[in-house]
This record gives structure tokens, sequence and C-alpha cells, in this order.
């Protein structure tokens, strides 16, 4: 995938001057070791820090190595000063783990007591106001301490992304959308930059590509894709060009900014001036790691990016729709899945789903549109059911008040055919019911939710911690006993 931010992890080993030093460059050492032989590389700084000046010398060695993520490895009890300076004066996201003691054995000069440098570590990281990663359980043997790490390069890979992301939108928001408002306070404290543009600018730069030379080349690449899809071939080439001139805007309008999601329009006056609808290309540049939001859906398309990274894979932005028909539930469902009824609901959009994520596809009109509008302009849809397997359903959202907040639910989409139009499939969600009136519409989300295809909570959740998110703000499917604050203990 293109627009996707790599992470170079590297780790420095941290060591008490009371401590013998070779104790915590050993574990390192060993750290290194089991880390490279279970998932690759990792750069192993070889100045081990005592005091600042060892600092100092460590953060020139990481820039030197190209190093944007760091572990602070606790191999004795630390030097709480120093090892958080380094943090402090680091450049990308950082963890702090420490090392168990390995052996009955060795418990007088071989003892290192990073069990409890950590909590230090925390203490003065708090003082300083400072961001770090501390696992669930910091302090492992160097095997658990590399399962620790891996766990660490998704979250750092979010974080390096989220520093140098634009979203571009072409708005405002249609009518009635006030669902998907976006103040961008939130979006500058997450250290994201914003473009905004009118639908004319977009316009006028879809009619400086007409005869462009690379049409016929993209519409034969989406012939490809769509195969006996391919239900509306007369609207390629539009499709095409419209596709160049979204890719060359981003290329254009970066900046300084290595990544870009689009926040874009479809409605009401885009399928009346441009003649089709923007669906596939939408779906087209998410599969290629641009994600675009429908509705001028700005968080929309941050929780896309974010699900994108994470996943290495490409995402959809869906209506949390409408419920499972009671005959569909019974025939297909109950009985073969372990979920009520409300446990599911229909995850929808009128076409903008990766025909990689889509059990069978086909390029069709946009039937909620065509109501009110000729159908010959809201062609350009991709439609078909969303292929069942595990996914996440998540949103970052700022509220109208400029406060941050998230949520967070795993589930699977069901083999259960819809017998409905669009990018849809059935969902179901353990809890959902309750997840639906006490998290969504209690906190007032709007209806668009991110899917990542795959089960993330637990990295989603501490990527939503780091960049500031409070932890009461990260709202999750809870299960059965655990009640929400706002629901009714008699019910």
């Amino acid at each position: 995938m293109n627009n996707m931010p790599e992470e170079k992890i590297g780790i420095v080993a941290v060591s008490r001057n009371c401590f013998p030093m070779s104790l915590s460059e050993n574990r390192r050492k060993a750290v290194v070791k089991a880390y490279t032989g279970k998932y690759g590389e990792i750069y192993e700084c070889p100045v081990c820090v005592e005091n600042e000046i060892h600092m100092r010398n460590a953060l020139a060695d990481l820039k030197k190595a190209g190093c944007n993520a760091l572990v602070v490895y606790l191999g004795n009890f630390g030097p709480e000063s120093a090892e958080t300076l380094l943090i402090k004066e680091f450049d990308g996201p950082a963890m702090v783990v420490a090392a168990a003691e390995e052996t009955g054995g060795n418990l007088i000069d071989g003892r290192g007591d990073a069990y409890c440098g950590v909590l230090n570590a925390s203490y003065n990281l708090k003082l300083r106001n400072l961001k770090a990663y501390i696992p669930e359980y910091p302090v492992g043997t160097a095997e658990e301490c590399a399962d620790m790490i891996h766990e660490f390069s998704s979250i750092a890979r979010a974080i390096i992304g989220l520093s140098s992301l634009k979203i571009i939108s072409f708005g405002p928001r249609p009518q009635d959308f006030l669902a998907c408002n976006a103040p961008i306070k939130q979006l500058y404290n997450l250290g994201v930059e914003i473009e905004e543009n009118s639908e004319l600018d977009l316009f006028e730069s879809f009619k400086n590509h007409e005869g462009d030379e690379r049409i016929d080349a993209v519409a034969a690449d989406m012939e490809k894709e769509l195969g006996a899809g391919n239900k509306k071939p007369e609207i390629l080439k539009k499709l095409a060009q419209y596709e160049l001139t979204l890719t060359d805007w981003v290329e254009e309008h970066r900046g300084s900014r290595d990544f870009v999601a689009i926040a874009g329009k479809c409605w009401p006056a885009f399928q009346t001036q441009f003649g089709f609808v923007p669906c596939y290309v939408n779906s087209r540049l998410t599969k290629m790691g641009i994600p675009v939001s429908c509705e001028v859906d700005i968080y929309g398309a941050l929780s896309e990016f974010i699900g994108t990274v994470i996943s290495k894979d490409a995402v959809t932005l869906l209506d949390i729709n409408n419920s499972v028909p009671a005959d569909i539930y019974e025939s297909d469902i109950k009985g073969k899945f372990d979920y009520t009824l409300k446990d599911t609901f229909m995850g929808f959009h009128c076409g903008n789903t990766a025909s990689t994520k889509l059990s069978f596809c086909e390029m069709k009109f946009q039937r909620i549109m065509a109501r009110t509008l000729p159908e010959e302009v809201t062609q350009g849809t991709l439609e078909g059911d969303i292929i069942p397997g595990e996914i996440t359903f998540f949103r970052l959202q700022s509220t109208s008040d400029a406060k941050i907040r998230a949520y967070i639910a795993e589930g699977e989409v069901l083999p259960v055919a819809t017998r409905s139009f669009g990018a849809i499939g059935v969902f179901a969600i353990p809890e959902m019911g309750r997840f639906y009136r006490h998290v969504l519409i209690e906190k007032n989300y709007p209806h668009h939710g991110a899917v990542a295809f795959g089960h993330f909570g637990k990295t989603l959740y501490e990527v939503f911690k780091y960049v500031g998110v409070p932890t009461g703000e990260i709202n999750f499917n809870q299960p059965a006993g655990m009640m929400y604050p706002t629901e009714n203990p008699f019910c």
C-alpha cells in the first residue's frame, strides 16, 4: 500500500550507576536476539545510558541510524532522570519495558530491580508531562519483551503517521449532516494538518483533467478490477478522470506532510455537476492506502487512516445502518451463531468499500439518490456483500465543544446474505444493543464508523490513550454484567 508510514525501532538499554552496566547490556542483547529471531529488524543502540551525557550520545546514535521509534529498556533499576530525558528529547513515539530476573541462583550481583525502576520511571514521566507506551505488564523475559516491542510497533506506526498527516476536505458538509460536525481544534492537538477546499475547487480541477493522456490506462485498470461486475462501462473514463484529479491533488497539496487522507463530498450537487457518484473511486483510493470518507466526514477519514496504518490493510467507512429483520435472524443466525438479534445490525454505505473486501461486486447506480435524481447521474457505486470474518468497529471523534473521545468494538461480519443493496454486511458485536444505546446514542456519536478487517481493539486502545483521549472517554462494548453509567439497573 502507498501512503503508509514505516517504523524503525531503536532499543536503548539504561542502567543505574550503582548496578553493573553489563547487566543491562547483556539483557538488551538477549532481547534483540529474541526480537530479530521472531519479528525481524530492530536497531540495537550500542550506548548504554547511565547519565545525561550518555543520553545525548544515544540520541545522536539513534538519529544517525534513522530510528523514529524508541524502546527504553530497563535492564536494571535505571536512571530515572536520564531515561526520561531520553524520551523527552527523542522525536517520536517511545515505550518503556523492563527486564525480569532470570534465576533464583543469581539474586546477589545478578539482580536488576527493574520491577522497581519502572515505578520511578513512570513517576518521572508524569513530572515532565511526557507520553510513553507502558504495556499492561511491562516486566518480562527477553522473549516476553520482544513480544511487547512487537505490539508497540503498530502503535508507533500510527503515532508516526498522525504526526505527519494532512486531511484534505472538499465541503462543506451536506445539509442535515450536522452529525458529522468536525471542530478542527482536536486535529491540531493530534498533530494533524487540515486543508479545507470548496467543491468548486475540485470541480475546476476535474475539468482541467479532461483529455488527460492517463485516463485510458486508469479506465483499463478499473475494467480489469471489476471483471464481470463492470455493469456501467460507459462511465469508467469519467471515473478515471476523477481518480486522477484526486491523486494529482494529493501530490500537489501534501505540502510538508508525508501522508494524506481525504474527506470528500458526494451530494447533493456532486452528481448533477460531475455526472456520476464518487463511491467506486473512493474505494480504489482507500485500497491504495489513501482513505476517503464520504459526506465530508473529517473524523471518519482520520479514523480510517489510523485503522489502515494499524492493520496495514484497506478499511472502510460504514453507516451503522439498519436492524437485521427477525426472519433473517431466525433462518440464518439463530442456533448457528452465539448472538441475540440485538447483537446484530447491518453496516452499509453506498459503494465505497474496496473490491477486495467484498464477497462479490458490481458497478451500479446509487439507489437512494436515484429516488430524487435522474438515474444516469447516480452511476458509480460498487455494490456487494462485505466479506465475512473478524472486524473492529471504531471511531475517533471530536465533540461539538471540541473534546476528544473514541469508541472501539470488536465483532465479526457474519456469512449471511444481506438481500439488500450497496456495500453492506450483517455485523455481529457482543452486547451491541446496550453499546448502541449507552455509547453510540448516549455519547452522541455520528452514524459513520470505521471498520478494520481483524481484531485490533488492543492496539487502537493504546493509540487513543497515547494521543491524549482520556481513558474514561475510550468506550467499548461492555460485557453482560458490566453496567454503563447511564444504564438503568432495574431493566
